[in-house]
């Protein structure tokens, strides 16, 4: 049981390394919102995980921790994407070689 929890703390530790590569890697807000949201709830819930698996009485504890990272991080990342999107913010688009006005000369 013990070498499973250090695997899964591991794996936690890993995505959420990720997760905060991506953030910083990203071209812009959207992409790093979904960086954030998906690789560290996933790192979070790994965690929590491996952190049940060393300590068994903190099962409930760490399951209402893992609903409530379930549940708000992605809701606030929706959100925040949402009011970004009304605010003006437009998505990062890959540049291209040439624009169609180069191409007719």
């Amino acid at each position: 049981m013990r070498l499973l929890a250090d695997i899964l703390l591991l794996i936690g530790a890993a995505f959420t390394l990720l997760g905060a590569l991506g953030l910083l890697r990203m071209p812009d807000v959207y992409n790093r919102i979904q960086a954030g949201t998906k690789a560290v709830t996933l790192g979070a819930l790994s965690l929590l995980l491996g952190v049940a698996l060393l300590y068994p009485a903190w099962w409930t504890k760490l399951l209402v921790i893992g609903l409530m990272i379930l549940v708000t991080n992605p809701l606030g990342s929706s959100t925040i994407a949402r009011a970004l999107l009304m605010a003006g913010v437009q998505p990062w688009k890959k540049p291209s070689d040439e624009t169609p006005e180069e191409n007719r000369s």
